[in-house]
């Protein structure tokens, strides 16, 4: 007898065809339920098997793929994320961002778990989800329109108001930045699936925006995970204080004061303390906050909306820890109101401001050491507050030197003196997110092992900040191939790494298994939960090697990183040399069961069940 897929999954892929309207509904195998779980799982295994490995990020052929995940509209707590998935435009190999608000859960009611978008629209549109199908729509007169005003603009086309929600591209995906975002802004807060250039891939495919209205699909566990879920609301709200009182930006003044906050494009990374206190999480709640908010099926309420009356921002969205690292401590840049409107820009215009950030700053040192000269552009003084600003309008709209900036860094730095080279600040073309790969020892080999490039949603730097393996390599390239197996666990249920990291714990564990087996009937141990983690990150490490863009040669890390240790502060002389990447790197491989160049054997594919994802990937 076959088995069944569970109640909690709807059960259907919709494949919408851009350049013809048309669409096709396939029906998603129980085995590949059990595989890969949902979310990252099922994106990944979307873009092994429809982007051919020779594909340019902005070909027809690349797709856009959006996933939920069992747990969404379920009690488990916080599965109000959805992922798209794609190859990157900055990484050139696969990548998947995650966002939340109240999209996934209505994508969840119309009984699609996955959807595709394949090849390219005719005519500037954006694609209507519903429990019918899709329908790709014009949008005519949408044409560079910010992201929060294309949003509202298609729920008055639609005429059910929020009954409508939106993911939107701005005007930076529209002209192919390639760290361009998408939005969605909803009546609870907002989400942004920031990292790795999905704005820019839809906007490659002539698509301004995914718009779903929610069905009757309701999915329906298999036991009491409502009963178990409210069981671990205690411990989830203890260990959410801080994220309640003032969102990711509560960790600027305490990750500071350990000396791991870059400073200066990371030529520091501890800045004066009045002036981390002036873009700090308090300082921000005190003066500027205005309401908390909250996605959907979320306690925890770690947005907040943010007025800043002399910018006119009256409902901006609060820079989170990362984007407050590349818009103000990077850019030696301590005027709130300017930083709030910096990150208002972003958001608005469709930008990733960690890359965004870290591209400017890595700029700005050029410019300070002679690389770069007044000629290139007026802006490029650390401390510019009004000119970073300026800059974020240049950088979307690809307007003189914001041309160049919208590459990102390391193709900037291509195109300079090969001192530049010394000043980057990420790896495998994606710049690296605020958690220091000099100060915490599991980062340096996380995000030279990551697949997504510089991003801290693969290796976490949650356990590190406890004292775990932040100045030691011992045992550290395990406990990052395990995090890894965590993140790719998580964003495939799909629920909040922060409320996931508080409410269930930091590493896969029985509570994990214990609520996907309520959830779907399955019996699962803790290391069967572990394995569909390592399963899905062995996809995504098959993609990329297939595509050339993964093992040892591109598993590596900045110049700075390796070579200049901390100059200062309470973390003086920390940093990754070359010889201590090379044998956390051997050790890590032997962990995975891959190959002395960081490619996956034969053994392993076979052990996790992906001899069809390798076999489709190679050909």
């Amino acid at each position: 007898m076959s088995e069944t897929l569970p109640s909690v999954y709807g059960g259907e892929i919709l494949h919408v065809h851009l350049g013809t309207g048309d669409s096709e509904i396939e029906s998603i195998d129980p085995r590949d339920a059990r595989r890969f779980l949902g979310g990252n799982g099922f994106v990944a295994k979307q873009v092994a098997e429809h982007v051919p490995v020779d594909a340019d990020p902005f070909d027809p052929e690349n797709v856009l793929a959006l996933a939920v995940g069992p747990m969404n509209a379920t009690p488990f707590q916080s599965t109000s994320r959805g992922v798209v998935g794609f190859v990157s435009p900055m990484t050139n190999g696969f990548f998947d961002s995650t966002f939340g608000g109240t999209l996934p859960q209505a994508l969840k009611t119309t009984g699609f778990d996955v959807v595709v978008l394949h090849g390219t629209a005719a005519e500037h549109s954006y694609v209507l989800v519903d429990e019918d199908g899709a329908e790709v729509k014009s949008a005519d007169g949408l044409e560079g329109t910010e992201t929060y005003e294309t949003c509202q603009e298609i729920r008055e086309r639609e005429g059910v108001g929020y009954d409508t929600h939106v993911l939107a591209n701005g005007p930076a995906g529209e002209n192919q930045v390639r760290y361009a975002c998408l939005v969605h802004e909803s009546k609870l807060r907002e989400g942004v699936a920031g990292r790795g250039g999905a704005g820019a891939v839809l906007g490659s495919k002539n698509v301004k925006a995914i718009a779903v209205q929610g069905g009757d699909f309701q999915p329906e566990p298999a036991g009491d995970l409502q009963g178990r879920s409210v069981q671990q609301m205690g411990r989830l709200m203890e260990e959410t204080e801080m994220l309640q009182e003032y969102g990711t930006a509560g960790l600027v003044n305490p990750i500071n004061e350990m000396g791991k906050l870059g400073h200066r494009n990371m030529q520091t990374e501890q800045a004066d303390a009045e002036d981390a206190e002036a873009v700090s999480g308090e300082t921000l709640r005190e003066e500027y906050v205005t309401e908390d908010t909250t996605c959907a099926n979320c306690a925890v309420k770690c947005g907040k909306h943010v007025s800043v009356e002399s910018e006119g921002i009256t409902e901006g969205k609060i820079p989170e820890f990362e984007s407050l690292f590349g818009t103000a401590t990077l850019q030696e840049v301590y005027d709130p109101e300017r930083v709030i409107k910096a990150n208002d820009r972003c958001d608005r215009l469709g930008m990733d401001t960690i890359s965004w950030g870290v591209t400017v700053a890595f700029a700005r040192e050029c410019y300070e050491k002679g690389l770069l000269g007044d000629d290139d552009s007026p802006h490029l003084e650390f401390g510019d507050a009004d000119g970073l600003v300026e800059l974020a309008r240049q950088t979307a709209e690809r307007e003189g030197f914001g041309d160049d900036l919208a590459e990102g860094s390391f193709r900037l730095a291509e195109s300079l003196d090969d001192e530049a080279e010394r000043y980057l600040y990420g790896a495998k073309g994606l710049e690296f997110a605020a958690h220091s790969a000099r100060g915490l020892k599991g980062m340096s080999i996380g995000y030279a092992t990551a697949t997504r490039g510089g991003s801290h949603h693969d290796t976490r730097p949650t356990l590190q900040y406890d004292g775990n393996h932040d100045e030691t390599t011992e045992g550290t390239p395990e406990f990052a191939a395990r995090t890894q197996h965590f993140t790719a666990l998580g964003d495939s249920l799909t629920q909040c790494r922060f409320v996931s990291e508080a409410g269930w714990g930091a590493r896969v564990n029985e509570r994990y298994a214990e609520a996907i087996g309520l959830a779907t009937g399955w019996e699962l141990s803790t290391e069967d939960v572990e394995a569909i983690g390592e399963r899905i990150y062995n996809v995504e490490r098959l993609i990329n090697v297939a595509r050339g863009v993964a093992g040892r040669g591109t598993d590596t890390l900045p110049h700075r990183t390796m070579h200049e240790p901390i100059p200062d502060g309470p973390s003086e002389g920390m940093y990754c040399p070359p010889e201590e990447l090379e044998g956390m790197l051997d050790e890590y491989y032997e962990f995975r069961g891959w190959n002395d160049n960081g490619h996956p054997t034969t053994d392993t594919v076979e052990r996790l069940d992906l001899t069809d994802v390798a076999e489709r990937v190679a050909d």
